[in-house]
């Protein structure tokens, strides 16, 4: 009898115990509620504006200076390094310029110029790209903190998919497991990296011009013309596209006409190649080799990936309309006319073309670029399964195949961009394991809404004159370093305003619709939330005025909130009293966490994190130098982390 009283006691006791935590979660949700009011009240139409034909035409023009530099280029090489070894059989060349039409008809125009250019992100283009459109049609992101009022931004362009889909079905298969979002992020940090790999090294291409030059006079005509491009990044990609598009240009009227005119002297039969049968015989003639060579063909195609990269700088349509009629039908003149004059000059290859390196990074790029394209399809287009299966199918098999054959060249130089991916590869996942870490703990460690209200509107402490602007990452909840400050230091501003920068999977936030405020508690507490939002591209500029900016938006919250309200003198006599605060002084309250390995952690982590992370967090550019803090005015609470 004993035992079921007691028993009964305790599972009254665990009643009463939920009933409570139940109430606080509710009281914690009603003093820290989602900002999608105030989200909605910014939410504004934005429409771009049409370009006139004479506009898109001078657009077109431009883009040959920046775009297609890389491809334009691709003639001086590819056969060369398609029979290194010489040519034997004159339907060898054949073979290899149908496998060159074809390669340029079927990646270049159809996959990137028509499909993948696409798929940009408010015309912005690359692998970074592509995952940010998949971060907004499905939960991927390993750093969960997506609110409801990110959506509402008009660059946040996002549409839903029907239930039983088969995209849906693909969005919860990809959303269940930690694993796979971990491989999606893996096959991003891949194709960006082997695009570094493939800049970096392609500077080695320098010496295919003199095959005598030392690697000494490489690296310094290859630190010339880098301190060039850079010291006129400043002029702007118009100025830098008038000064390229011009030579480009007569360049590519320059191989086009010359190829016209080798098809007419030389070999018009050349054309032939254009039926995809010489494909299949050219393998069945040289077998392994025709594989191998491969990586020559490869070569061809150089700088697609770049096109899609850089569709950031003009409008789709205007790279559309300058590959499709200008670069496109030059390239197959260029190659058309080199094979005529191979045909009847077989021996003649080594004065006609240069030498070299493997460019491997860029199928690897390309395959990246496929396999996320996949998913762009399903989850954002919503393609019928059988399109996609088509698309892949089409694209896979010849990128496959090149990759297949450059591995045989790794030996040759192709191990280069290899390496350097590796590294930065293994940079990024260190960074991003350090930042996920860091950002559980902030969640973990926060300390309770309901707890700091209960305090009162001293919070318990001394409230000196001034604005406190207390950093976070999380856009809820009040940050660990805000309770450790007022721990060693039991003083606070008057006017305390907790805020997140927080950086979405959007290019950019326009500037009316940046800043959200919302008020934390009554009003004598004076305590604000900011949330300053900040895309992709907005991280290559500084913030020179963000202080004044958010302090805007303050004021501005305050005369919408009691704009419906009749006492407005309240309003005034809150404003009066912000803006003496202001006055008083403002101070940037930051979190300055230092993550370090657990003791007993095996020596690789220790490395990672100890040394590695810390030499990365060490040169980054922190929030205060982004949001252009005055260092007079910073306050660095410092916090150790271990992981």
């Amino acid at each position: 009898m004993a035992e079921r009283v007691e028993g009964s006691v305790a599972q009254g006791e665990n009643t009463i115990e939920e009933r409570h935590v139940g109430a606080m979660w509710e009281l914690e949700q009603k003093l820290d509620q989602p900002m999608d009011e105030e989200a909605n009240k910014l939410k504004n139409m934005y429409r771009e504006k049409g370009l006139s034909m004479l506009m898109l035409l001078r657009l077109s023009f431009q883009s040959l200076g920046i775009v297609y530099g890389d491809l334009g280029t691709s003639p001086l090489y590819v056969f060369y390094n398609t029979f290194p070894d010489g040519i034997s059989d004159s339907e060898d060349v054949i073979g290899a310029l149908s496998l060159i039409i074809y390669s340029l008809l079927l990646i270049p125009l159809i996959k990137y110029v028509i499909i993948v250019c696409k798929a940009n992100d408010n015309g912005q283009g690359g692998t970074l790209a592509i995952y940010s459109l998949l971060c907004r049609h499905a939960k991927v992101k390993l750093i969960p903190n997506q609110q409801r009022s990110d959506e509402d931004l008009t660059t946040y362009s996002r549409t839903l998919l029907p239930e039983g889909s088969f995209a849906a079905k693909t969005k919860k298969w990809l959303e269940s497991k930690e694993s796979r979002k971990r491989a999606l992020l893996f096959i991003v940090l891949l194709g960006t990296c082997m695009m570094i790999g493939d800049v970096l090294s392609a500077t080695g291409g320098i010496k295919v011009i003199s095959p005598k030059m030392s690697s000494d006079i490489v690296v310094l005509v290859s630190i010339i013309i880098l301190i060039g491009l850079f010291s006129m990044q400043h002029y702007g990609t118009d100025k830098v596209g008038w000064l390229f598009a011009p030579i480009v240009f007569i360049w590519f009227l320059f191989i086009g006409a010359t190829g016209m005119y080798n098809i007419c002297k030389h070999d018009t039969s050349v054309l032939k190649a254009f039926s995809p049968t010489y494909i299949y015989l050219y393998f069945k003639r040289r077998g392994l080799d025709g594989w191998i060579s491969l990586g020559g063909i490869l070569l061809s195609i150089t700088g697609t990936e770049a096109l899609y990269a850089d569709i950031a700088y003009f409008p789709l349509l205007a790279i559309q309309l300058a590959f499709t009629f200008f670069v496109f039908p030059c390239l197959l003149l260029a190659y058309c006319g080199q094979a005529a004059y191979l045909v009847n000059n077989k021996d003649h290859y080594k004065d006609a073309f240069y030498a070299s390196m493997p460019g491997t990074a860029v199928v690897l790029v390309m395959l990246a670029t496929t396999l996320l394209m996949i998913l762009i399809m399903l989850l954002v287009w919503r393609c019928h399964w059988i399109l996609v299966l088509i698309f892949a199918v089409l694209t896979l098999v010849p990128e496959l195949s090149y990759f297949s054959a450059v591995i045989w060249k790794i030996n040759q130089g192709g191990w280069v961009p290899l390496i350097i991916a590796a590294i930065s590869l293994l940079v990024m996942s260190v960074w991003h394991y350090a930042t996920v870490k860091k950002y559980e703990f902030e969640v973990h460690s926060k300390v309770s809404m309901s707890w700091i209200l209960g305090l009162g509107p001293s919070l318990g402490l001394v409230r000196v004159p001034g604005i406190g602007l207390v950093y976070t990452e999380l856009a809820s909840g009040v940050p660990h370093i805000f309770s450790h400050f007022i721990t060693n230091l039991p003083a606070i501003h008057s006017v305390v305003v907790f805020v997140c920068v927080k950086y979405l999977p959007v290019y950019t936030v326009p500037e009316e619709e940046r800043f959200l405020v919302k008020r934390i508690g009554p009003k004598t507490f004076r305590m604000f939330r900011c949330v300053a939002r900040y895309g992709y591209k907005d991280l290559h500029r500084k913030d020179d005025d963000f202080e004044n900016k958010l302090l805007n938006n303050l004021f501005s919250f305050i005369r919408i909130e009691t704009m419906m309200e009749p006492e407005e003198d309240e309003e005034e006599d809150e404003l009066q009293y912000l803006k003496t605060c202001k006055e008083s002084g403002v101070v940037h309250i930051m979190g300055n966490t230092v993550v370090k390995a657990r003791n007993g952690s095996w020596l690789p982590k220790k490395v990672a994190i100890d040394y590695v992370y810390a030499f990365l967090a060490k040169i980054c550019r922190e929030n205060s130098v982004i949001l252009h803090v005055p260092h007079e005015t910073l306050l660095n609470v410092g916090q150790v982390f271990y992981v």
